[in-house]
């Protein structure tokens, strides 16, 4: 029997490119699990520079970002992909825009990250991200559209979190001294109620894992990675 065919995604990524790598390695391994033999993903990839699109963030011009990552997403559906997945939490703050200037869909990473939640019956996480994820709606909103209840850490926490993805984890550093910042604020989510946690910053998959913790870590890039190949190999 023939090896079914791939549908080809299209990666949106550098922001950071850490993360883009841990996308790329993810589907890759995904793949050749699933296929077997010297199978790899069909993939097309576009990184940005993410120092232009951290300028944007910082400066609060939402609308200019999403224009310069819908270009890109229409540069990728020219190169052959057959769906958009947006290696990034925070941008998918834009993700309208994105969706509005390509005939492919975008494989919304709120919507993996909830069902995944709902398939470990839960219904109160909590959530870590960038301060943009954790203080805007985009996120928590798109996953408590499937029921659920999204807690994210107080202003004084958000600003732990936010300075170790911006400092550290987008420069490649993995420090223990911030880990257990984080594994703190984690337990005080848990001490509210959170009954698992969303990683919700592909970064954060550098610094905190599950044998960390003792409740269900939700890390979005696996989740992510994951719902692409299910989409890849679909009949």
């Amino acid at each position: 029997m023939a090896d079914p065919r791939q549908r080809r995604i299209g990666l949106l990524g550098g922001m950071s490119w850490q993360s883009s790598v841990l996308y790329y390695s993810l589907l890759n391994e995904l793949v050749a699990e699933r296929l077997g033999g010297v199978h790899s993903a069909d993939l097309v990839m576009v990184s940005v520079d993410f120092a232009d699109v951290e300028r944007l963030q910082s400066a609060g011009e939402w609308q200019r970002a999403g224009e310069l990552l819908a270009r890109e997403a229409l540069a990728l559906e020219v190169a052959g992909a057959e769906a958009i997945v947006l290696c990034t939490n925070t941008m998918h703050l834009v993700a309208s825009t994105i969706e509005a200037a390509v005939s492919i869909p975008l494989l919304h990473l709120g919507d993996v990250t909830a069902r995944a939640v709902r398939a470990a019956h839960l219904d109160r996480v909590g959530m870590l991200g960038t301060r943009f994820t954790m203080q805007q709606p985009f996120m928590r909103d798109r996953i408590g559209s499937h029921g659920l209840e999204v807690l994210v850490p107080d202003d004084d926490n958000q600003a732990v979190v936010h300075r170790v993805i911006y400092d550290e984890l987008v420069l490649g550093e993995v420090s223990d001294a911030s880990r257990e910042q984080y594994l703190a604020i984690i337990e005080r989510l848990v001490a509210r109620g959170a009954q698992g946690i969303v990683l919700g910053c592909t970064e954060i998959e550098l610094l905190v894992e599950q044998h960390h913790v003792a409740i269900p870590l939700f890390p979005t890039t696996r989740l992510h990675a994951e719902a692409a190949l299910d989409w890849m190999l679909a009949p």
